[in-house]
């Protein structure tokens, strides 16, 4: 018998079929399954550089979907325009890199660049050969010098006590031997976070010293020969902070099925 023109079973006919009561998909399983989807794999697939594959970026973004459910009830154009965005930039979201985080912010989703994700895109510039940022605690012994003659030292301390956090910098090798450095005090750091509308939740509580280290970073990025891939994530990065919309929406292109909740309703 040709299977051609039957339909499939829905999940009326199963429950019927079995006698068994099926359990409907939960949004985040059905945001899990759309992202594993070929024609997401393509979307991945034609955003993402070489050394990343569209395999890897639909797990590693599944498994943020389930550490952040939150992520599941907000605008999914703005989600998956996110997604796109990290993969164009080639940096992989979550803790286990710190390259960026997907963040939900009301119903929009927001991509945070991390500093590692900084320091990665320098290096892939081809401009800069090495990028570090370093964190200078009260007993360390730090000294720099701005003028025609600039400098910075820095010995950290070894004992078991270094004291609390007192600057953060970052420095710069370029091609052709230049080296760039930039220093910021804890309370210049503070103060950015202030003024961030994410200031008081996220990255900045639990991971205060990595936003430090990508906050002096983006400041030494204005003195840096940077690449178009930087510029666009210290514009989305920026935009973030000041809680201003990234425009991920309108990024991702394609069609997709509004993820419906296990009651069926729509989110």
């Amino acid at each position: 018998m040709s299977t051609e023109n039957v339909a499939p079973f829905s999940q009326k006919d199963m429950q019927q079929a079995t006698g068994q009561q099926v359990k409907p998909r939960s949004p985040a399983d059905s945001l899990a399954a759309m992202l594993a989807s070929p024609k997401m794999k393509a979307q991945f697939a034609a955003a993402l550089p070489k050394h990343m594959t569209a395999e890897r970026m639909a797990r590693i973004v599944t498994t943020e979907i389930r550490k952040t459910p939150a992520l599941v009830k907000c605008d999914q154009h703005s989600f998956l325009g996110s997604v796109i965005q990290c993969a164009q930039l080639g940096l992989e979201p979550g803790n286990s890199l710190g390259h960026a985080y997907l963040l939900p912010y009301g119903n929009q989703v927001q991509l945070i660049i991390g500093y590692r994700g900084m320091i990665d895109l320098a290096r892939r510039s081809g401009q800069i050969v090495s990028l570090s940022a370093r964190t200078v605690r009260e007993h360390d012994e730090f000294d720099y010098q701005l003028g025609l003659h600039e400098d910075l030292t820095h010995k950290p301390f070894e004992g078991e006590h270094a004291g609390e956090i007192t600057h953060v910098y970052a420095v710069a090798r370029l091609q052709g031997g230049g080296v760039q450095f930039e220093v910021m005090s804890k309370a210049q750091v503070e103060a950015v976070r202030a003024q961030s509308k994410a200031g008081k939740s996220g990255p900045w509580v639990s991971h205060w010293e990595e936003m430090a280290k990508k906050t002096v970073i983006r400041r030494l990025f204005k003195y840096l020969p940077v690449s178009v891939e930087i510029q666009r994530a210290v514009t989305l990065d920026e935009a973030a902070e000041a809680g201003l919309p990234q425009g991920n929406e309108y990024v991702f292109d394609g069609d997709f099925e509004v993820v419906n909740d296990a009651s069926g309703e729509q989110q």
